[in-house]
């Protein structure tokens, strides 16, 4: 792949322009250049210009107000921000940047970098330090970010940075959802997501942009389960993303091969299946302190947390500005997310058993099942390995039915409704809807093969 910055040096020969940001940091740390920022003291609309013929790629304007435009590499391996220098000099810019990690400048021609808050010494002890109290002040996003930037590179916060993090945290609600969704995203994708949760929670983030999370506190569960409702649910994340990352473990090489592929499948809003059951895995249960009854015989249950989550869950990510696709997705992870453990008890299943919950689990069928596991493995109460060992086996038996039905739409039919309408001389309509679906059934369970057959049984039926 070309380096990013050999293009932009050449583009760009002969302006006053500097890498800032992630670029001089990531260089520190080994990690590969792909996000390039960058300060021009000059004319940044014409230096973007120049820049987005060079990389063949589009350029649009970030920011109106700072006059901040960004340029795509024309095969989207790489992108670079262009920003007017601030303060009236280099210094007077890095004194207004979040962290002193990010507080470095490399003049684009070559030379030494500027780092007037040793940031440099900072990346070396991986330690994420404010450059300013104020940083959090000018822009409360970066409360998040500090969570996410930590999480993304094993860096620890800087006790003083937690504390003026903290103080300013509410305002992180102000903001515009998109940004904190544009974090939000990025953390929880992260290697270390439930370490990022933690931090999120340390710099009193998490209150302001996803309360949710902390109202699972103290929410006392059933017998079956060892810790509480937030304690469970960041364990479920853990196993999910154990899951992602090694599904032969669980399954067998044939099985995770093919889970794994599901999980790597592009969904929505730059998240992959995987990154979408992550999201599954914090939301499952955020209708617990909404439903929580108290049992005869001790503990809680939580009745229709399924259902009432799942609107929950919508009502979230409406809020942090996801788009519908990953909203459907997500919330139908956590409508469906008990179906299998209820199946666990009808053992051993039909056919139309089995028809029956990937029809209802419809396009989340592997995934859900996928966040059963998760949710099961995380519930080490009360005779756990017993109930571990039964969902493991069920949903190895389902695993492979439900990745066919994603990868073919289910069974395709054996005669068409026009074709059916005309053979038995009755009128389209929600009659013929469900004589198909019965064939369709009837075809999954092996009770019929040839058209023939399905022919004969919507006449019977």
């Amino acid at each position: 792949m070309p380096d990013p910055v050999s293009i932009v040096r050449e583009a760009l020969a002969g302006e006053a322009a500097w890498l800032v940001g992630g670029a001089p940091r990531d260089r520190l740390l080994g990690r590969p250049l792909t996000d390039l920022d960058l300060v021009v003291d000059g004319d940044v609309r014409a230096a973007a210009k120049r820049l987005s013929r060079a990389a063949g790629g589009p350029l649009f304007e970030l920011s109106e107000e700072f006059g901040a435009w960004r340029v795509l590499a024309g095969d989207r391996t790489w992108q670079a921000d262009l920003s007017p220098l601030r303060g009236g000099s280099l210094e007077a810019d890095l004194a207004l940047r979040d962290f002193t990690a990010n507080a470095i400048a490399e003049p684009l021609a070559g030379g030494e970098p500027t780092d007037p808050h040793e940031g440099a010494r900072d990346i070396a002890e991986r330690r994420l330090r404010m450059v300013a109290p104020s940083a959090f002040d000018d822009d409360p996003l970066r409360v998040v970010r500090a969570a996410r930037l930590a999480c993304e590179l094993g860096f620890a916060i800087e006790p003083e940075t937690i504390a003026a993090a903290r103080d300013r945290a509410p305002r992180a609600a102000e903001i515009a959802q998109e940004r904190v969704f544009a974090e939000l995203r990025r953390l929880v994708g992260a290697d270390d997501a439930v370490r990022g949760i933690g931090l999120l929670e340390d710099v009193g983030a998490a209150a302001a942009v996803l309360p949710e999370l902390g109202a699972l506190r103290d929410i006392e569960q059933t017998r079956y389960h060892h810790l509480d409702a937030h304690g469970h649910t960041l364990e479920v994340l853990e196993r999910a993303l154990e899951l992602e990352r090694d599904p032969a473990a669980l399954f067998g090489d044939e099985i995770g091969e093919r889970v794994g592929a599901l999980l790597a499948e592009p969904l929505a809003d730059e998240l992959t299946r995987g990154g979408a059951l992550r999201w599954g895995a914090l939301l499952h249960d955020a209708a617990k302190p909404h439903t929580q009854t108290a049992l005869p015989l001790g503990g809680y249950g939580f009745p229709g947390h399924d259902s009432v989550g799942a609107d929950l869950t919508r009502e979230v990510l409406g809020r942090l500005r996801a788009s519908e696709r990953l909203r459907a997705h997500v919330a139908g992870l956590t409508r469906h997310h008990l179906r299998l453990g209820f199946l666990v008890h009808a053992q051993p299943l039909e056919p139309r058993d089995v028809y029956a919950y990937l029809t209802a689990t419809g396009p989340v069928a592997v995934d859900v099942t996928l966040l059963t596991v998760a949710d099961r493995l995380a519930t080490r109460g009360r005779k756990a390995d017993e109930a571990i060992a039964k969902h493991l086996e069920l949903a190895c038996e389902i695993l492979p039915q439900a990745l066919d039905w994603h990868a073919s739409g289910g069974p395709q039919p054996l005669v068409r409704g026009d074709e059916l309408a005309r053979e038995l001389g009755i009128e389209p309509g929600p009659g013929l809807g469900r004589l198909l679906e019965q064939l369709r059934e009837a075809q999954f369970a092996g009770e019929v093969t040839t058209r023939d057959d399905a022919l004969a049984l919507a006449r019977r039926l």
